[in-house]
């Protein structure tokens, strides 16, 4: 944690041919494979799929404005819980505000709904600059804000589906789900636990188990481990600890009520119309899924495709709906925060392609 580190500039990480020649495929070199791709599935599912782009366009239309526009002030308010979060985790390292931790979240929100959820290291890189600290220290913390946002989540999740109405379509397979995520919610508590107080002694055995699979595999994980442990390490104090946990919860709340007016806002449309929180949550949990290895632009129409598919197969919510409701969470959700992320970078004098460039090269060591 106190290793020296190199100045942060956005500028410097992206630049030389020795930095460019490291990166391998990235995801802009992937993009037009995928592209096409997509379009040759497109092609070959043109006669199997009755969908109307009449009926898509009208159900955009219908949708109730004061519900997005709510479910947009939900994405927002998020974000400030966000940036809340970032300084309660910092403060025992580095004194800031919520205020000045909030441009950057929006600005490193941008890059991801831009560049693609690899562009996500983006956030702490850009939080190193603006408040002139290390970049460890920062990335510590985002370590840490993603173990809170992974038991928060699964926690909303597992406790809302084991607890579903019984008139919920498929109550038995959502209530075994929520029960199997509670489980898994309480190993990670145990497992992270277990990294606070022994961390040097599950990386040595977790390097001794993998060791005869892969010995890069086993340092790697071992490395990982380490460095999860020290971020760990960031949550001194009990108070510091239930803080960061309630502003979680109460995020991830906010972001489920987000995904509710959203639906919701299909008044003309029952299954949507009087969709339930369980059943919101749900397809939070699938957007979540089919987000994580989200690529630039072509992400946005594959989030799409995960949505509607989750809105069919679980409600039987017609295609077009489905189609449409897919696109309005995204916009909600992903899209939301470029205007204000935009004009944040603008005035702050931070170009958001080099900010990528520095989210795609490792750390210093």
């Amino acid at each position: 944690m106190e290793s020296p580190t190199r100045p942060v500039n956005a500028a410097q990480p992206g630049s030389g041919p020795k930095a460019s020649g490291q990166r391998g495929l990235t995801p802009r070199k992937l993009l037009p494979a995928l592209l096409v791709l997509l379009a040759l599935c497109a092609w070959m599912a043109r006669g199997h799929i009755n969908f109307s782009w009449r009926s898509l366009l009208h159900q955009l239309r219908s949708v109730s404005l004061p519900l997005i526009l709510l479910a947009f002030a939900c994405t927002y308010f998020g974000y400030w819980l966000r940036a809340w979060r970032w300084r309660v985790l910092l403060s025992p390292l580095h004194k800031t505000s919520a205020k000045e931790m909030f441009a950057t979240q929006l600005i490193g929100f941008t890059i991801v709904g831009l560049f693609g959820r690899f562009a996500d290291l983006g956030r702490p890189y850009l939080i190193a600059r603006r408040l002139k600290t290390p970049v460890a220290m920062q990335l510590a913390v985002y370590s840490i804000e993603r173990a809170f946002d992974l038991a928060s989540a699964a926690m909303i999740f597992s406790i809302t589906l084991a607890l579903a109405p019984r008139n919920m379509p498929h109550h038995e397979a959502f209530a075994r789900a929520g029960a199997v995520s509670l489980a898994a919610t309480l190993f990670l508590a145990v497992f992270a636990i277990s990294l606070r107080l022994a961390g040097r002694h599950v990386a040595s055995l977790a390097r001794r188990a993998l060791r005869p699979v892969s010995e890069s595999l086993a340092h790697t994980a071992s490395e990982r481990i380490l460095e999860f442990s020290h971020g760990l390490r960031i949550v001194s104090t009990l108070s510091e600890f239930f803080a960061a946990l309630t502003i979680s919860l109460f995020m991830w709340l906010i972001i489920a009520v987000m995904y509710l007016c959203a639906a919701h806002s299909f008044r003309a449309t029952p299954e949507l119309a009087g969709l339930s929180f369980a059943a919101t949550m749900l397809l939070l949990a699938t957007s979540l899924g089919g987000s994580l290895l989200q690529l630039p632009i072509l992400g946005w129409f594959t989030q799409i495709a995960v949505l509607a598919a989750a809105l069919r197969g679980f409600f039987n919510v017609p295609l077009e709906t489905a189609t449409a409701c897919g696109a309005v969470i995204l916009a909600v959700a992903n899209l939301a925060v470029i205007p204000a992320g935009l004009l944040a970078a603008q005035m702050q004098g931070i170009s958001l392609s080099e900010a990528r460039q520095s989210a795609e090269i490792p750390g210093p060591e």
